[in-house]
């Protein structure tokens, strides 16, 4: 359910995950620079507005904007990489609504790694993928490998095992269904 007075917020949010996504399939054929560029002002564009959001409301909650329209958000911040100061933002907003029961610790596991690997450290939940070698998935580095299966466990995520045998660079399932939800 939406707060209707965060209706338009709420629409605006969720229509902006659809082009990111629309652009993020179509940047995805490594040959096709013309979409690489595109999906990056995409997602720059998008960065500059969450921040304004951010700004304006705090985190976009699900009792704010509804469960589309938070996880659109959520999937923005994911993709502010060129825009370091808007994705810690959104990470501290998004902590502060884990902690209020108002957000999911999942998706805080998500952008906490994308943080981290973006500022050059270790993950901690072994979510970012640096690349494919011989078919297998190459992980960003993460801290304490021996208890990663643990981590994720606590905050929703699948074993790690089961993480890597994506190996194709496609949008998130759970995304697309809470998206359109």
């Amino acid at each position: 359910m939406v707060d209707e007075r965060y209706r338009a917020l709420a629409d605006e949010l969720v229509a902006m995950a659809t082009v990111d996504l629309r652009a993020t399939r179509e940047a995805m054929n490594q040959d096709d620079y013309a979409a690489q560029l595109a999906w990056r002002r995409v997602t720059v564009g998008h960065g500059d507005r969450l921040a304004e959001i951010m700004a304006e409301h705090g985190w976009p909650t699900v009792r704010l904007v509804g469960p589309a329209a938070a996880v659109s958000a959520w999937k923005l911040a994911q993709h502010a990489d060129r825009q370091l100061e808007v994705q810690r933002r959104a990470l501290a907003l998004l902590a502060e609504a884990v902690a209020a029961g108002e957000a999911s610790p999942r998706e805080l596991a998500l952008l906490r790694d994308r943080v981290l690997v973006n500022e050059g450290q270790e993950q901690i939940y072994g979510t970012q993928i640096a690349g494919v070698r011989d078919g297998a998935p190459v992980p960003w580095p993460c801290v304490d490998p021996e208890r990663l299966d643990e981590r994720r466990a606590a905050v929703g995520l699948e074993p790690f095992a089961v993480h890597v045998t994506r190996t194709e660079p496609a949008p998130d399932p759970w995304y697309e269904s809470e998206a359109a939800s």
